[in-house]
């Protein structure tokens, strides 16, 4: 474990350090940090963009070995059920690797194959290694993937009082644990198809992880913990979801860019046929920046076994404007665009 800052503010520690797999940070943002991280609510008039003006999102097309070996047996397509089964259990491997250790072991068997003059293998270890190298970075040392920080900073200001979450495509449900810290007395839901992510992705979420939120009877901050949230896990079908308009919050993180333009009106009807009169939508995507471009080149083995664009911020948000949705706030942080908007 690795120190590296720690002040108190409103009695909560205020603090960050790594973890093997992961980094805690229970910081707020200082004025030049939250200058430099988070860009918001850069569209003044949404009705005035155009498509010819902010282009199409960039579609990923280096898949992973995992996906391209399926289709090469069985001369078809890889069903999407199943590319989202292959996809969380390769990402899962990587949010639980104790990540220092990985590093040491990848680099003594990368100067081992070399001195061996073994070319396959030195090859092979040298991309375990960069990739271990890149995920540690992004995820562990940038708290990229999480940012909570960040992720505080979108989702502020909703005037809701112990919310109802529901969670689209939940995986392992940060996103809405965050926003149960910030919002406290919430109920979750937590949707997805793939049980994998309700026994295992959930599951196996460090109990220890502190989300920084809101203690109603101070008025201050508070550290929340994941038993701290009621919360079920439902494995469904999102279209097939018995829910009806009963949620303040719909929530989906990495959802929209998975599906092409034809099936983008019924993602957006997913978040609005769940929403209570006045609800929220938040959604969620990585952004279209040279840095993601490079990471999702180097990283398609555990990343990319389904269809995947990578937005700017106009491009998300004017799917969601064509399809309904006023837009109330949005922005981008270190790696994702995020969007809060009402059903018009």
């Amino acid at each position: 474990m690795i120190e590296l800052e720690t002040s108190v503010k409103n009695d909560v520690v205020e603090e960050t350090y790594l973890k093997p797999s992961y980094r805690v940070d229970k910081r707020q943002f200082t004025e030049k940090e939250y200058n430099k991280f988070v860009t918001l609510n850069g569209v003044r008039d949404w009705s005035t963009l155009t498509w010819k003006e902010v282009g199409k999102p960039y579609e990923v097309r280096s898949f992973s070995k995992e996906k391209k070996e399926w289709e090469s047996e069985h001369g078809s397509s890889l069903p999407v059920h199943t590319s989202w089964e292959m996809f969380n259990r390769s990402f899962h491997e990587w949010f639980v690797k104790d990540v220092p250790a990985e590093l040491n072991e990848s680099r003594s068997r990368f100067l081992s194959s070399a001195l061996k003059l073994n070319m396959k293998e030195t090859k092979s270890a040298l991309g375990d290694h960069l990739r271990l190298h890149l995920w540690n970075y992004v995820h562990r040392i940038q708290d990229g993937v999480w940012d909570p920080r960040g992720k505080r900073a979108l989702f502020s200001g909703l005037d809701v009082t112990k919310p109802k979450i529901l969670f689209l495509g939940a995986a392992e449900g940060y996103e809405a644990m965050q926003l149960a810290a910030m919002y406290p007395g919430s109920e979750i839901v937590m949707v997805d198809y793939d049980p994998f992510c309700r026994d295992t992705r959930y599951k196996d979420f460090p109990e220890t992880y502190p989300f920084l939120g809101e203690n109603p009877s101070t008025s201050s901050y508070k550290v929340y913990y994941k038993n701290d949230f009621p919360t079920s896990y439902v494995v469904e079908d999102i279209r097939n979801l018995s829910f009806g308009k009963e949620f303040d919050i719909v929530l989906s993180v990495g959802l929209l860019e998975h599906f092409p333009d034809e099936y983008k009106p019924e993602v957006v009807e997913w978040h609005r046929k769940f929403l209570k009169p006045n609800g929220y939508m938040i959604l969620t995507t990585p952004r279209a920046q040279v840095k993601s471009k490079i990471y999702y080149e180097v990283m398609a083995d555990v990343m990319n076994h389904t269809y995947r664009e990578l937005m700017t911020i106009e491009q998300m948000g004017m799917y969601l404007y064509e399809n309904g949705v006023d837009i109330l706030k949005h922005g981008f942080i270190k790696v994702h665009n995020g969007i809060i908007g009402k059903a018009r």
